[in-house]
């Protein structure tokens, strides 16, 4: 099974109530809309390359895998943050499923989409 779609099914089912309305596969991403107002984009090229961002308002985040910045602690995994600056990655780790790092993305974003 692709594994945009095994995430979509993933998904829905563990965030049914939390989701505003069916979450859509696209030729290369998985979009969902939660009732807090988050609009989230997952991008799995693989397991260890990938791209989950979210936007809340006007805001956007990302947490991404391009190596290029080497300096932080959780290199090649870095997030985009609120500010507009580039941090270490407090949510997802190499190595982990992507649904284990993609659940952890949500969680978070559901609870505080600025991740503040």
């Amino acid at each position: 099974m692709p594994l945009h779609l095994e995430l979509k099914e993933q998904l829905e089912a563990a965030y049914r109530e939390q989701l505003d309305g069916d979450a859509r596969l696209t030729q290369d991403a998985l979009l969902a809309a939660f009732d807090n107002g988050v609009a989230l984009e997952v991008r799995y090229l693989n397991p260890k390359e990938y791209a989950l961002a979210w936007s809340w308002g006007d805001v956007e985040l990302r947490i991404d895998t391009a190596p290029v910045h080497s300096g932080l602690g959780t290199y090649p995994n870095h997030l985009h943050d609120a500010d507009n600056q580039v941090i270490e990655d407090p949510l997802t780790r190499p190595g982990e499923s992507p649904w284990d790092n993609l659940k952890a993305v949500i969680d978070a974003v559901l609870e505080n989409p600025l991740l503040r």
